[in-house]
């Protein structure tokens, strides 16, 4: 446990859904499983838990990032309530389908820079 892992560059890679430890292989297989090891340098990623912590996150960040712009659409044109909760109920399903799995691997990358759950045993 003497090598440091600063957490900046893992959330980044994380965020980007790459390896948290070489930064070039993806951690993910599909959309949101999150791969055993890593293909490039073998870094073990099993021992993640996420659950539903990026699901939370999601939707707390897409709600703030909507809220505001729902109150500025609502003030500036006057839409119809069905058009209005129509249109934004498909932005705010776009935003969390793109948010999620960024999130989750950022999730990840934290554990592991953290040393949480296996991440810093030693083999």
């Amino acid at each position: 446990m003497s090598d440091e892992r600063p957490v900046k560059p893992a959330l980044k890679r994380g965020w980007k859904r790459l390896c948290p430890n070489c930064g070039t292989g993806a951690i993910m297989d599909g959309y949101l499983k999150i791969r055993d090891t890593c293909p490039v340098c073998g870094e073990e990623l099993h021992h993640q838990r996420a659950d539903d912590g990026p699901a939370y996150v999601t939707i707390l960040v897409s709600a703030h990032l909507l809220g505001p712009l729902m109150l500025f659409v609502f003030e500036k044109y006057e839409p119809e309530p069905l058009v209005m909760s129509v249109g934004f109920s498909i932005l705010f399903v776009a935003f969390a389908l793109y948010f999620l799995p960024r999130i989750k691997g950022a999730f990840v990358a934290l554990q592991w820079a953290k040393r949480m759950h296996g991440f810093g045993k030693t083999t």
